[in-house]
């Protein structure tokens, strides 16, 4: 399998190209920045690092091509001025539909998961106001990818923190996990990125997700 990752040199996406790598799947990791990845690029066969910009419909694209399925953990500054997590999917979902690459798995965040059968953890009194902005992007990439002819998954985690895999975590459809920590290790994300690459569990689907107390 060959996978393409958008956001490949952030925390999520350096532990997604550890673990593809050593289960077989051949990378094409996509970035501003991948300068740090020339070495592995060189290294190894299966891996290759493509510089590039989000926004750019030909980059993308070329991107893409060739892939079998697609993993964006796409981030960005928290004030709202950064159109990077909405916008940057955007240009993925429209490239991808041009030449019909279907499989995607997207990051998102807590509040667009449900609170309840009638709304969203971000439209809680309760939610934190400095997240609101980024809640609101994550809720607008959430919407490109409903309304697409994807097979998408979007994982919906609490706080992230910089942490290798234990598989030690818990998930649930459309709703936070019950019983699971407020926060998930970065390579349990991972981890339950490319196992959902085979498993189909969750296509057209919100994720919460969350370590296991």
């Amino acid at each position: 399998m060959t996978i393409t990752i958008f956001g490949a040199t952030g925390m999520v996406g350096k532990y997604i190209v550890k673990q593809a790598l050593a289960k077989g799947i051949k990378v094409n990791a996509f970035g501003r920045n991948i300068e740090k990845l020339i070495d592995a690029d060189l290294s190894d066969e299966n891996f290759v690092a493509i510089k590039g910009y989000v926004f750019d419909e030909d980059e993308v694209l070329k991107a893409i091509k060739g892939a079998e399925a697609i993993i964006s953990v796409l981030g960005g500054a928290f004030d709202g001025t950064d159109k990077t997590r909405s916008l940057g999917i955007k240009n993925i979902v429209k490239q991808m539909q041009k030449i019909n690459v279907k499989h995607i798995i997207a990051l998102g965040g807590l509040g667009v998961l449900q609170a309840d059968d009638n709304s969203l953890i971000l439209d809680s009194p309760e939610y934190p106001k400095q997240y609101l902005a980024v809640g609101h992007e994550h809720l607008e990439a959430y919407k490109l990818l409903e309304s697409s002819s994807l097979d998408w998954t979007f994982v919906c985690p609490p706080n992230i923190i910089d942490k290798d895999a234990d598989e030690k975590y818990i998930t649930s459809k459309d709703y936070p996990p019950t019983g699971g920590k407020q926060e998930v290790a970065a390579g349990n994300i991972a981890d339950f990125m490319l196992r959902e690459l085979s498993s189909n569990q969750y296509i057209k689907s919100r994720v919460g997700i969350a370590d296991a107390n």
